[in-house]
């Protein structure tokens, strides 16, 4: 019994305990929850803190400076304003003194004019072009006069003009059209004229400035006051004679060649003017092809030309030459040769590859000065119609053939030319060619280039491709050209033709007679250059 009732005691205690352990673990967290966090209460007393720093820094915050300005402005200006009240004003009849340079200052203020400021910049008060912010006016524009004041101008130019007339030629020009004896002008000489030299020159310059100053002021007025065409012309002769009289070279020459210049441009604007079935057109080959190729042939090249005598003065005649030189030069140079040194200015019409013509521009210049298809129909045309006839037999492969094989005459094709003659009943003039193999020295070839193009080679030169465009500028190599005695083929007769061994054997002998002829040239020629 003692022992049951001790249990239930223990029950008991221990059940008081566990309640007692209970409500104080109730009031430990209650405290927790009522009592704030040490991290909480820092950030509280931070806050508070920068709200105090905020305030006071507001408190004493000064009052902007422009305010301050503005208010010690509107002071100032209202003390000065009561001090100029209070002022007594100056009596009209007490003088004011000035100083001596302030005085001369403001008399030439006075004096000046008024400069317009339209260059100006409202807004700032600096001009267009000023940087520094100072105003600086810009130049006043030039108005335009009126209509009835350029008319009233001239007619007093006009009037000064009649009044004091300005020295001219002792002939003057009176046309700039070609006359039938142009040689016949001037032909006293300079020494026996009145005034000489010097009264030519001065009479031309006298005129060339009236003219000029006729052309500045009409262009600062008006188009109408503008001089004509030929007031221009007359202009444009008078400078060139001026120029030619100061050079030494004969006023005549000069203004018979600006004259057949005026009348060749007045035929090719009206149109007035022939080509042949050929195409062929001899005014285009007088006045612009031969003229653009002598400075090559008379400065460049220096050309001599030997046994002209032997081209017939008229009539047909088939000249045969050397072909050499990369670029085909020599054929050029040989027409000019026949124009220029012959007495009757006779035309070299030339027999081209289809190369020739099949290229774009070169193409259509060449058959307007006169080259014509290699073929024998056009050749025997135009020997029978009684023109000179250039042939270069060995074609390409002379042009082309490398500079260690120079001066040696390739094969002369199969004697088509010979046979064109032996038909025409034509001679043969045998022509040949010294300097043109040194104007493009040929040290290599690119057949693949060449191939791709289209073309029978792809020279390789000293110069070429390695200075690019100016390796296309020739050599000045000096010339000689000759001109052999001519061979008769009027006593073979027209059947003749028909036989190759005959062809044959007077094609050889040309070939031997222009080989004979180079190494002869080769001899008399002192150095390549000179």
């Amino acid at each position: 019994m003692t022992e049951r009732n001790d249990r239930p005691e223990s029950t008991e205690a221990g059940t008081k305990k566990a309640s007692a352990s209970k409500t104080a673990r109730k009031k430990t967290a209650a405290t927790k929850s009522s009592t704030p966090k040490a991290g909480t209460r820092k950030a509280s007393a931070g806050q508070s803190t920068a709200r105090k720093a905020k305030g006071e820094k507001a408190a004493v915050q000064p009052v902007p400076a422009s305010r301050n300005a503005f208010e010690a402005g509107a002071a100032r200006a209202s003390g000065e304003r009561r001090r100029r009240s209070g002022t007594p004003l100056l009596s009209a009849l007490e003088p004011v003194e000035l100083s001596a340079a302030r005085r001369e200052v403001m008399l030439a203020k006075l004096a000046m004019p008024e400069q317009p400021k339209s260059g100006v910049d409202e807004s700032t008060g600096a001009g267009r072009g000023d940087v520094s912010g100072t105003t600086t006016p810009d130049t006043p524009r030039r108005k335009r006069p009126p209509r009835k004041a350029i008319r009233e101008r001239r007619e007093q130019r006009a009037r000064e003009r009649a009044l004091h007339p300005v020295p001219s030629l002792p002939e003057p020009l009176e046309a700039v059209a070609p006359t039938t004896e142009p040689a016949e002008r001037h032909t006293d000489p300079p020494a026996e004229q009145p005034g000489g030299a010097a009264g030519i020159a001065a009479g031309l310059q006298s005129r060339a400035e009236r003219l000029v100053g006729a052309v500045l002021e009409s262009a600062e007025f008006s188009s109408e006051v503008r001089p004509g065409p030929a007031e221009l012309v007359e202009l444009a002769v008078n400078v060139l004679r001026a120029a030619a009289t100061a050079a030494g070279v004969p006023a005549e020459d000069v203004e018979r060649q600006v004259a057949e210049t005026l009348a060749y441009v007045r035929r090719r604007l009206t149109g007035d003017y022939t080509v042949d079935e050929f195409g062929f057109d001899e005014e285009y080959t007088v006045h612009v092809h031969l003229p653009l190729l002598r400075p090559l042939y008379k400065s460049w090249f220096r050309v001599e030309v030997k046994g002209i005598e032997n081209i017939p003065s008229e009539g047909g005649a088939l000249v045969v030459a050397n072909h050499s030189g990369t670029v085909a030069m020599d054929s050029l140079m040989t027409q000019v040769a026949v124009h220029d040194e012959h007495p009757n200015k006779r035309h070299l019409r030339m027999l081209g590859a289809d190369l020739v013509f099949q290229l774009p521009f070169v193409g259509a210049i060449a058959r307007r000065s006169g080259t014509t298809l290699a073929a024998n129909t056009d050749a025997e045309r135009l020997l029978a119609d009684g023109h000179l006839v250039g042939v270069w037999p060995e074609g390409f492969k002379g042009v082309g053939k490398p500079f260690s094989e120079r001066y040696k005459l390739q094969r002369f094709g199969r004697g088509g030319f010979v046979s064109a003659a032996l038909r025409a009943g034509v001679p043969i003039v045998p022509c040949s060619i010294v300097g043109a193999e040194e104007i493009y020295p040929m040290i290599g070839n690119l057949p693949t280039v060449a191939r791709l193009l289209g073309l029978p080679y792809v020279p390789i030169t000293p110069t070429f491709p390695w200075l690019g465009p100016l390796g296309a500028i020739p050599l000045p190599s000096k010339w000689l050209i000759e001109f052999g005695a001519p061979i008769d083929t009027t006593a073979l007769g027209r059947d003749a033709a028909d036989d190759p061994m005959l062809v044959f054997d007077l094609t050889d002998q040309v070939r031997e007679t222009i080989q004979q002829t180079l190494y002869s040239l080769l001899m008399q020629r002192r150095s390549v250059f000179i």
